[in-house]
């Protein structure tokens, strides 16, 4: 192989790797108990309820970019287009997620401001 073939080939692997969010059930080989009760729970929480399967999709996809989780967003971005979610749809909760972000790490700004000034006194 040569040098420009290994960089190649370096550059198109991930610290993620896309086959691993198969390998999430798993993770009740090493903790049965506390895994079962997470998935029980994951699978109650995404059924419907007052809120529609649908919604819960387009939130989690949302909150997966927030918590910016790769495999979550594959996951979710796959769950969307089989729940009939559009392009549209999908990007307009990206940028609501991203619009609370960012309006909470703004509002810290306040905690820096009052420092600033109690400290500036």
């Amino acid at each position: 192989m040569s040098v420009t073939q290994k960089k190649q080939s370096h550059m198109s692997k991930t610290y993620y790797d896309p086959a691993d969010l198969r390998k999430f059930g798993k993770i009740t080989e090493w903790s049965e108990e506390l895994g079962t009760k997470f998935f029980d729970y994951y699978g109650k929480v995404f059924e419907e309820g007052a809120l529609s399967a649908r919604e819960k999709s387009l939130i989690a996809l949302a909150v997966s970019h927030v918590v910016k989780c790769p495999y979550c967003i594959d996951a979710y971005t796959k769950d969307g287009l089989q729940r009939g979610i559009t392009k549209e749809e999908m990007m307009e909760a990206v940028h609501a997620g991203a619009a609370i972000e960012s309006g909470a790490t703004l509002v810290h700004g306040v905690q820096m401001m009052n420092k600033y000034d109690k400290l500036s006194m």
